[in-house]
């Protein structure tokens, strides 16, 4: 008996410390959409301009933060000052990613590799959908990610996407918020990890 005891507690913690705090409390349902899609930076017609802070391990850049769509699955993303010097510039065309330049400060193999990972997570049109789940203010979305996975949030009112995580298959990894007036452009985004010392902020950039 107290040998049955001491399993069943073993695998009530095992089962407790490896549950996902992205699902918890959420409800899985039946579905039939096949793909899942971010419409934010899906217009080729756009310049996505955005006032951006970058903080990196104690080091802050900040300046403008321009996103275009070029072709289909084809983004190119492009850091630079308030006075037009060049800070990043990436290009993402489907699983292909290109380094165009990189300033010095940020020319770090691992800072490069996550912004590589933020940037295409920020932009990617559409992924296949894995499973459903609905709380009271949500529907979300679970798609694969290589090893990873990734939680689409979309308001059950508003039908706007909220939010993205991207988890292990235990822990939060990558957190992106957005706020939303209209005209499926995000008004401002805020990129958060759990792990390292890597934030984001971007605020759509308006005309004086």
């Amino acid at each position: 008996m107290i040998r049955f005891l001491a399993i069943s507690l073993l695998a009530a913690v095992v089962l407790t410390s490896c549950s996902l705090k992205t699902t918890e409390g959420l409800r899985p349902v039946p579905f039939t959409q096949n793909e899942v899609e971010n419409p934010y930076f899906s217009n080729a017609e756009i310049d996505y301009v955005y006032k951006a802070k970058i903080e990196v391990y104690g080091k802050n850049f900040g300046g403008i933060l321009i996103i275009k769509k070029i072709a289909a699955g084809s983004h190119r993303v492009v850091f630079t000052t308030e006075f037009g010097s060049k800070l990043f510039d990436f290009q993402f065309e489907g699983d292909t990613f290109t380094k165009n330049f990189v300033v010095e400060d940020l020319d770090k193999k691992f800072i490069v590799n996550i912004l590589k990972d933020d940037f295409k997570l920020l932009v990617n049109e559409s992924a296949k959908v894995l499973a459903v789940f609905e709380s009271t203010g949500n529907r979300i979305y679970k798609t694969q990610s290589e090893d990873r996975f990734n939680f689409y949030f979309f308001g059950s009112v508003n039908k706007s996407l909220q939010k993205i995580v991207n988890t292990s298959k235990t822990k939060e990894k990558i957190v992106i918020d957005f706020t939303v007036s209209g005209k499926n452009i995000a008004e401002t985004i805020a990129i958060k990890h759990k792990n390292i010392k890597l934030t984001i902020a971007l605020e759509k950039f308006k005309k004086e």
